[in-house]
């Protein structure tokens, strides 16, 4: 009798367990997620902050300098958090910032290119 009672809580708090590791899981996945989308962000922040340096009216401002340097330290963080949620990213995060990298080379570019 004694042993259909210890049985009966040993299942009933490995269900418990289960269902906590299920939920903390779910929380992981959801964070991870809305990580890459931040990293996202923070990138194309960090790309328009680099081209509003290099206009000309803005071009060596100290305040425009000091913000580069902030969002740098944002962006470095920001790196070894993705590092440690690395494994549930996807190739389509990758996809999605060479993307984004790659249209603002093609803003770059002169109204009048003729190039190959």
């Amino acid at each position: 009798m004694q042993a259909y009672i210890i049985l009966g809580l040993s299942v009933a708090l490995n269900l418990l367990l289960i269902w906590y590791v299920v939920k903390l899981l779910q929380k992981l996945m959801f964070v991870s997620e809305n990580m890459s989308d931040l990293f996202l962000t923070c990138r194309a922040f960090e790309v328009f902050i680099k081209d509003l340096h290099t206009m000309q009216s803005y071009h060596g401002e100290p305040i425009i300098q000091e913000l580069m340097v902030r969002i740098g330290q944002v962006s470095q963080e920001l790196e070894s958090f993705r590092d440690v949620f690395e494994y549930t990213l996807d190739g389509e995060l990758d996809e999605e910032l060479e993307e984004a990298l790659h249209a603002e080379e093609e803003e770059k570019k002169p109204l009048f290119y003729a190039g190959p």
